[in-house]
């Protein structure tokens, strides 16, 4: 781990608050997600000056934070500040958030146009046209009505839902149920006569193609997907 940390620092109320961190442990916790502090935190200390090795006080902890708990503040150092990354972790993360937010915009999105779902390589192609930046410590979902927004000068795009009808014979029917719920809302299961089950599921607009590769792998083509309506 020391080999890569770097300083985690925020800045209020006149005082600086340092500590050293593993960045990519520390850019899960500005994500949002849970992780042991312990594991991304280098030592129980709080620096004003971490390469100095000159420590905070826990006066001015206390003013800040209202705490001088060093787990505590340091969680807090990681949400609120910034990380000093090099430049090639910076590249790094950037292009790690890239492909997330290509791929979260890939299952949600659509041409408004044709109403199908939009490649990858053709959103990335538009996200180089329309020069957007992409923020490191942001989680996807939070750039992602942004970034549509941005793209929608460039190429016709929107966020969509796609509502579908799906229909298993019955010798697939039970063990596919909760193989095909995952995949959205489901709106309407009915068990019929003949043992076949029938659903209508309200899914991410971009997961058409998927949702028909799946029904087909777990049907041996067998089963049915039909679009009721995408909007």
């Amino acid at each position: 781990m020391k080999d890569k940390l770097v300083i985690a620092r925020y800045e209020a109320k006149g005082y600086r608050f340092e500590i050293l961190v593993d960045p990519e442990l520390a850019l899960k916790i500005k994500e949002g997600k849970q992780v042991s502090i312990d594991e991304v935190v280098a030592g129980d200390f709080i620096y004003k000056d971490a390469r100095k090795g000159l420590k905070a006080s826990p006066e001015s902890m206390k003013e800040v934070f209202g705490t001088d708990d060093p787990k505590v503040v340091a969680v807090e150092i990681i949400k609120r500040g910034e990380l000093q990354l090099t430049a090639e972790q910076r590249r790094k993360f950037i292009e790690e958030k890239r492909a997330q937010i290509l791929n979260l915009i890939a299952r949600n999105a659509i041409d408004p146009k044709t109403k199908l779902p939009i490649p990858v390589k053709r959103l990335e192609l538009a996200m180089e046209q329309a020069r957007i930046s992409i923020d490191p410590y942001k989680p996807a979902e939070q750039q992602m009505e942004h970034i549509v927004s941005q793209l929608a000068k460039v190429i016709p795009i929107k966020i969509a839902k796609a509502y579908v009808a799906v229909r298993i014979p019955s010798e697939y029917a039970s063990r596919s149920l909760k193989q095909i719920q995952v995949m959205g809302t489901t709106k309407k299961t009915q068990w019929r006569e003949d043992g076949s089950l029938y659903m209508e599921l309200e899914i991410p607009a971009g997961l058409q193609q998927e949702l028909i590769d799946k029904v087909n792998a777990l049907t041996k083509g067998s089963g049915e997907v039909k679009i009721l309506n995408v909007g």
